[in-house]
C-alpha cells in the first residue's frame, strides 16, 4: 500500500507583537518584507523598539497602514550608532532597492556640469555630463543642459578661454572663426602666451566660483597698470571686459538671493506629488527644475520633502541654504548630515520672510502649475489607453505596452529597438536595443526574429516583465515573425499587432493588423482613423521604436566607419598606425604603398610591412 504523503503544516504567520519586545532601543532601520521576500518598506528610527512597535501594537490605525502591515512577513533590522546614520542608510536603501511603499524619487538623469581641464598649457571650458574622473574642476551640478550652455555662452564672451574639443585644438593650422569675431584668443596657433591665458583662465575660475566682484577689482587694476604704462589698446581691452562683467551682474543678479541658496515646494494632488526646486548660485538665478516622486501611500508635503531632500541631496553638492514650504520631522539632524556631506555650514529653512518668501511662493506655484500640466497629460493618457482596450477588445487597459522597429542602411549596421509604455507613458529605464549579426544584409524579417527571440527567451526563462500588448512596426510579414518566435519560446497570453502604414505613409491612416486566433484564422485589420485617441496612442510608441533605432543604427555605423582596418593588423598600435597615416596622408594613402614605401616609416619592419600589405590587400 502506497504510503499517503503528509500535507505540510502552513507556516505559521508573523507576530509583531512578540517581535516588538526583542527589539533594542538603539536607532537603525527597519525592512519589512513579504512572504515572497519582496522588500515592502524600509524606515529610519531613532529608537528602534518604539518605531517598530508603533505598527504592531496599535490598536487601530489608517487603511493605507493596515493594508502594508497585512502582508508582513518578515522583519530585518540594522542597527546604527546614530539616528544620522540612520537616516543615510535609509535614504541609500530606498534608492537602490525601490521598496514598494516608500516614496521614491525618480531621477535617474546625471545632471550637466561645467568642466575646465586640467594638466594642459591651454586648459578648455566644456560641458559635461556623466562620471567626474578627469584631471580638472567641475562646476555645477546644474539644473539642466540650457543653463550649462547659457553659462559658456557667457564664458566665451567674457574671458575668451576655448571650448573646443582636444582633437580639433590640435590640429589648427591657422585661427578659427571664434577667433575672428571675438570670442577667442586663437591659443590653437599661439596667438596668446600661455601666462596670459592662464590668467583668462583664472578669472573664469573665479568668476564660476562667485567672486566676479574680485575679478572686475583685479581687471580694473590691471585696466590703471596698462594705462598708466600707455598700453592704451589693452586698456581699453580691459575697460570693455570689466564693463561687460558689470552688466552681466545687472542682468542676471537676482536681488536677495544668497549666494548658493535651493528653494523648495511641494504640492499634492489626485494621488500625485509635485517637488519645484528654483536654484541660486552666487546669486544668479540658474533656473528650475520639477521632479515627481512616486507616492505609493498617502503621504504628506513634509513627508514627501524629507525623502527628497534625504535621497536628492545626499549625493550631489549641496548649497548652504535650503528653502523648504514646510517644516519637516528630524530637519536638524538632516541639516547636520548634510553639513558633513557638503564640509559646510547647511541651514535647512521653512518659515522666512521677505525675498525669500517671494521665492518660496514662486516654487509653489511652479510645483502647482506643473503638476496641473502632469494630470491633464495622465488623464489624456489614460483615455488613449481606454480606447485602445476597446478597439482592440480587452479585458482591461494594457500596463505595459513593448513596440520593435529596425533600423539599417542598406543592410549596414543592423539595429533593432524595443520602447517600453506604462499608464503614465514611456518607461525608458525599460528601453533596449539589439544589435543585430549573422544574417544577410536588409533582411528585416530575420532581424526582428532575431530582437524578438532574444527579448522573449528572457521572460520564457522567467525574467523580466510580460508585456500586454506587443505592437511590431510592419504588416503581416513582420507580424508573423514575432507570432513564431512567441510559438518558439512557449510564451502566451500576449495580444499582438502589426502597425501597417497607411496609403501614401500618411500619418492617422495607419492600419493595425491583428494576431490570428487560437484557431489559426487570420486576424482581422483595423483602420481606426485619424481621430482615434488608440491611434494617436499607437503612433506616438512607434515613432518612439523608430526614433530609438535610429538613433542606435546611426552610433553604430558612425562607430563602425570611424575604426580604421589598421587596427585589425597585429604589431599596429595608436603611435605606429598614427605615423602611417601622417606619413601617407591618410588610409587612402597607406593602401597605395609598397612594402619598400611602408618600410620607410620609422617603426616599420620588413615582416610588418608586409602584414599590412597583405591586410589591405586581401
Amino acid at each position: 500500500m502506497p504510503n499517503t504523503p503528509i500535507p505540510s503544516a502552513p507556516a505559521p504567520s508573523f507576530d509583531g507583537k512578540v517581535f516588538v519586545h526583542t527589539l533594542t532601543t538603539s536607532p537603525g532601520v527597519y525592512r519589512y518584507l513579504d512572504d515572497a521576500g519582496e522588500l515592502l518598506y524600509v524606515g529610519k528610527a531613532g529608537n528602534l523598539k518604539k518605531r517598530v512597535g508603533s505598527y504592531f501594537l496599535k490598536p487601530r490605525m489608517e487603511p493605507r497602514i493596515a493594508a502594508m502591515v497585512a502582508q508582513i512577513a518578515r522583519v530585518e533590522i540594522t542597527v546604527t550608532r546614530t539616528e544620522g546614520e540612520a537616516l543615510l542608510l535609509e535614504s541609500q536603501l530606498i534608492k537602490s532597492l525601490k521598496p514598494r511603499y516608500n516614496i521614491l524619487l525618480r531621477d535617474d538623469k546625471s545632471y550637466p556640469y561645467i568642466y575646465l581641464s586640467g594638466g594642459e598649457d591651454y586648459p578648455r571650458l566644456a560641458f559635461h555630463r556623466g562620471a567626474r574622473n578627469l584631471p580638472g574642476r567641475y562646476f555645477g551640478p546644474y539644473p539642466s543642459t540650457y543653463a550649462v550652455r547659457e553659462s559658456l555662452s557667457l564664458m566665451q564672451k567674457l574671458f575668451k578661454v576655448r571650448q573646443c574639443e582636444d582633437s580639433y585644438f590640435r590640429n589648427r593650422s591657422r585661427p578659427c572663426l571664434q577667433h575672428q569675431i571675438g570670442r577667442r584668443t586663437a591659443p590653437c596657433v599661439q596667438l596668446i602666451g600661455v601666462e596670459d591665458y592662464r590668467d583668462d583662465v583664472r578669472h573664469a575660475e573665479m568668476f564660476l566660483e562667485g567672486r566676479s566682484n574680485a575679478v572686475i577689482d583685479e581687471l580694473a587694476e590691471a585696466m590703471e597698470q596698462a594705462s598708466g604704462s600707455l598700453q592704451f589698446e589693452r586698456a581699453a581691452k580691459l575697460r570693455d571686459q570689466v564693463a561687460a562683467l558689470r552688466q552681466l551682474q545687472a542682468q542676471h543678479h537676482v536681488h536677495g538671493a544668497s549666494a548658493d541658496m535651493d528653494v523648495i515646494a511641494c504640492c499634492i494632488e489626485a494621488g500625485m506629488a509635485c517637488v519645484s526646486v528654483l536654484f541660486f548660485r552666487n546669486g544668479i538665478s540658474l533656473g528650475t527644475r520639477d521632479f515627481f516622486p512616486r507616492l505609493p501611500l498617502d503621504a504628506e508635503r513634509d513627508d514627501v520633502l524629507a525623502q527628497f531632500i534625504a535621497q536628492y541631496y545626499l549625493d550631489r553638492p549641496v548649497p548652504r541654504e535650503l528653502i523648504l514650504g514646510e517644516p519637516i520631522a528630524d530637519q536638524a539632524i538632516l541639516a547636520e548630515l548634510l553639513a558633513q556631506h557638503a564640509g559646510h555650514a547647511v541651514e535647512l529653512k521653512s518659515s522666512v520672510r521677505g525675498d525669500r518668501a517671494q521665492f518660496l511662493q514662486m516654487a509653489q506655484r511652479n510645483a502647482q502649475a506643473s503638476l496641473t500640466a502632469r494630470l491633464a497629460s495622465r488623464q489624456t493618457l489614460g483615455t488613449r489607453f481606454a480606447d485602445l482596450q476597446k478597439v482592440l477588445q480587452l479585458d482591461a487597459p494594457p500596463r505595459r505596452i513593448e513596440c520593435f522597429d529596425i533600423s539599417h542602411t542598406m543592410g549596414e549596421a543592423t539595429v533593432a529597438s524595443c520602447v517600453v509604455f506604462g499608464a503614465e507613458g514611456p518607461e525608458k529605464s525599460h528601453y533596449r536595443r539589439f544589435n543585430i549579426t549573422g544574417i544577410t544584409p536588409g533582411d528585416d524579417y530575420a532581424a526582428m526574429h532575431q530582437a524578438l527571440t532574444r527579448r522573449f527567451r528572457k521572460l520564457a526563462e522567467g525574467e523580466g516583465a510580460r508585456p500586454d500588448v506587443l505592437l511590431i512596426d510592419g504588416g503581416g510579414g513582420q507580424l508573423a515573425q514575432a507570432l513564431d518566435v512567441l510559438q518558439e519560446l512557449g510564451v502566451s497570453g500576449i495580444t499582438v499587432v502589426g502597425v501597417a502604414k497607411g496609403p501614401g505613409r500618411r500619418a492617422g491612416e495607419e492600419t493595425l493588423v491583428l494576431a490570428r486566433n487560437d484557431q489559426g484564422s487570420p486576424g482581422r485589420e483595423l483602420h481606426p482613423g485619424s481621430s482615434s485617441p488608440a491611434l494617436h496612442l499607437v503612433a506616438a510608441v512607434r515613432d518612439e521604436a523608430h526614433r530609438f533605432a535610429i538613433s542606435g543604427h546611426r552610433k553604430r555605423r558612425e562607430k563602425t566607419r570611424e575604426r580604421s582596418v589598421l587596427e585589425d593588423v597585429p604589431g599596429i598600435g595608436a603611435r605606429r598606425r598614427s605615423a602611417l597615416l601622417k606619413a601617407f596622408g591618410g588610409l587612402p594613402g597607406v593602401e597605395s604603398a609598397g612594402v619598400e614605401e611602408l618600410m620607410q616609416v620609422k617603426g616599420i619592419d620588413r615582416g610588418l610591412a608586409e602584414r599590412i600589405y597583405a591586410s589591405l590587400h586581401g
